[in-house]
């Protein structure tokens, strides 16, 4: 059959929902693999510059009305449409019904999955306040009083981190040591050591 009577011989409606469900689903299709390989956060931004940006620090409220849930709405309104027709149930209760609730649930569905991949996302950023209260293991000798930088080997963030640290204590805290943080100054922990 070719596809200009096959086209033909469909009603309005049916037209009207083949024209929703196809272009909204390959959109969909092509935003959800540049959003795989290029990062979730592709479009979790809806203001009015659209540059994609997204903090895990904002408000990380549900965007329902991102591109991404439109398109979900769209897609499976074409697609309920067209099955409601096939079915024979009748315009404006079934079609027009089975549409819009099939559209709607999957706008929240869509919002709702990327509002979760939101919270599994983190910015990466080290707050060096969350080494605090922690026990570390000295790297490089930390000189007394202040006088230089040592380092210090400290699990942080889920990570293992080396880190600058500074002592007060009256000598050197030597390497294999293990100190606790007491302050963090200027992104230098300041360390004492355990007894």
């Amino acid at each position: 059959m070719e596809i200009s009577s096959w086209w033909d011989a469909l009603s309005s409606l049916q037209k009207i929902h083949w024209a929703i469900a196809l272009p909204s689903t390959t959109i969909f299709v092509i935003q959800l693999i540049i959003s795989l390989t290029a990062g979730v956060d592709s479009d979790l931004d809806t203001s009015a510059d659209h540059n994609g940006d997204f903090s895990g620090d904002q408000d990380a409220g549900m965007h329902i009305f991102s591109v991404k849930s439109i398109l979900a709405f769209l897609m499976f309104y074409g697609w309920g449409g067209l099955a409601a027709i096939d079915r024979g149930m009748h315009v404006w209760w079934g079609v027009s019904g089975i549409s819009l609730a099939l559209g709607l649930i999957m706008m929240l569905f869509t919002a709702w999955i990327f509002f979760m991949l939101l919270k599994l996302q983190s910015s990466g950023t080290l707050v060096m306040e969350n080494a605090l209260g922690k026990e570390a293991e000295v790297y490089l000798t930390i000189p007394a009083k202040k006088k230089g930088n040592g380092k210090v080997q400290i699990i942080i963030q889920e990570g293992y981190k080396t880190l600058d640290a500074v002592t007060e204590d009256t000598e050197d805290i030597k390497t294999g040591s293990f100190v606790e943080v007491i302050e963090v100054v200027n992104d230098t922990l300041v360390v004492k050591r355990k007894r």
